[in-house]
């Protein structure tokens, strides 16, 4: 079968400079090299012409895997975002709709299905020319703070999808409630690829240099993280060393941290270090405020931790229980962790074992054959080859 694929808020540039790490990066991945997929498009998301322009003088996008049965599309606007009313969105994309259409058809492209992480594709594209359409929804947008302004139009493309329909795939339950879809739909969780994880390679010396214990946290440092816990574990551990590595997105929320001695912030770190972080820490920690967004999160980090071999100290959220004995879930931060340090590393076989078992393939196997088999009413996740 032939498969479009469209990104949410992302291009091909974005998922290569991340690492293609992100559910969506993975799934093209999954796409480009599936026995089952004849023809695919990639179509990212529509950029400003100016803007790309001039970016993609600056610094060149990476290219495309060259291969004869994938390629890539680029769409461009003169505006730089969406439009918050709903009447020009809708316009937007049906413009988008006709544009990757015509691409489609001169690229050989027959009755594809349309595979989309974006709600205002899934929700406002007619896709008429599509033989399914299938919304991965690897986030909650409609409880993104910085997306406020698309609230309305993200809810408004949940009513369509139900409406319509058409199939999702989210990562966790609580995204399939809000969404409530009418037609096929599956929970698929976030995944790790196993070979990323065999070997991790020696960690910095800015890391392994902290006092022991060293407990770390890796992901974006913004007011989903529960800055008061963390706070009451540094003092509370005064020997152990809270290493927070990630891109600073709210610095006034982290500012009572900043008094704490034991606390460091470093900045994002390239997708081999992370692993070899993972793999060098005494526990890893998960410590998010209990909201809308956290709730509806499958947190990628908690899987990429028990495929490193580190413990996990986490505040409690329905997304971590029952994937792991190795997560230790506690309403108090600080007897999370000390249950995590007595727990200790993951032995060798186990972890590998995990990775194994929780690979983006088999977890996004189901998303492809919920695409290609659109004619089924209910994915569970006891189906074959779901992780």
């Amino acid at each position: 079968m032939d498969v479009l694929f469209s990104f949410a808020y992302a291009t091909w540039g974005t998922a290569v400079a991340r690492g293609m790490c992100f559910s969506e990066d993975r799934l093209v991945e999954t796409l480009i090299e599936h026995p089952d997929v004849r023809r695919l498009l990639v179509v990212e998301t529509p950029r400003s012409l100016p803007l790309k322009l001039a970016r993609d003088m600056l610094r060149p996008p990476p290219p495309f895997p060259p291969t004869e049965t994938a390629s890539l599309y680029g769409p461009t606007r003169l505006r730089r975002g969406d439009p918050a009313g709903i009447a020009a969105i809708e316009r937007g994309f049906r413009r988008w709709d006709k544009q990757v259409r015509r691409v489609a058809e001169k690229r050989g492209l027959e009755r594809p299905a349309l595979i989309t992480t974006h709600p205002l594709v899934a929700g406002f594209a007619p896709a008429e020319w599509a033989s399914s359409v299938t919304f991965y929804a690897y986030d909650d947008l409609a409880e993104s703070r910085p997306l406020k302004r698309l609230w309305p139009a993200y809810r408004e493309a949940y009513r369509r999808v139900r409406e319509g329909g058409r199939a999702v795939a989210a990562v966790t339950p609580a995204i399939l409630e809000q969404i409530q879809p009418t037609g096929p739909s599956a929970v698929v969780p976030n995944g790790v690829d196993p070979e990323e994880w065999e070997a991790p390679g020696e960690a910095p010396k800015w890391f392994t240099g902290l006092p022991g214990p060293r407990l770390l946290y890796v992901g974006s440092l913004e007011s989903r993280v529960d800055v008061g816990a963390i706070a009451t574990a540094a003092k509370a551990l005064p020997d152990a060393s809270f290493a927070l590595v990630g891109p600073m997105l709210d610095k006034a929320h982290f500012e009572p941290l900043q008094e704490q001695a034991n606390v460091h912030f470093f900045p994002p770190a390239p997708r081999q270090e992370v692993v070899a972080l993972v793999a060098a820490a005494d526990a890893c920690l998960i410590p998010h405020v209990d909201s809308p967004l956290t709730q509806a999160m499958s947190p990628l980090k908690l899987y990429e931790y028990l495929a490193g071999g580190a413990p996990v100290a986490a505040l409690d959220l329905p997304p971590l229980r029952n994937v792991s004995p190795r997560v230790i879930i506690r309403d108090d931060l600080t007897e999370a962790i000390r249950a995590a340090l007595a727990l200790g590393r993951i032995p060798e076989q186990e972890r590998l074992e995990f990775a194994q078992a929780n690979s983006w393939r088999r977890r996004q196997e189901s998303i492809v054959r919920m695409a290609m088999r659109p004619s089924l009413t209910q994915w569970s996740s006891s189906a074959p080859g779901f992780g």
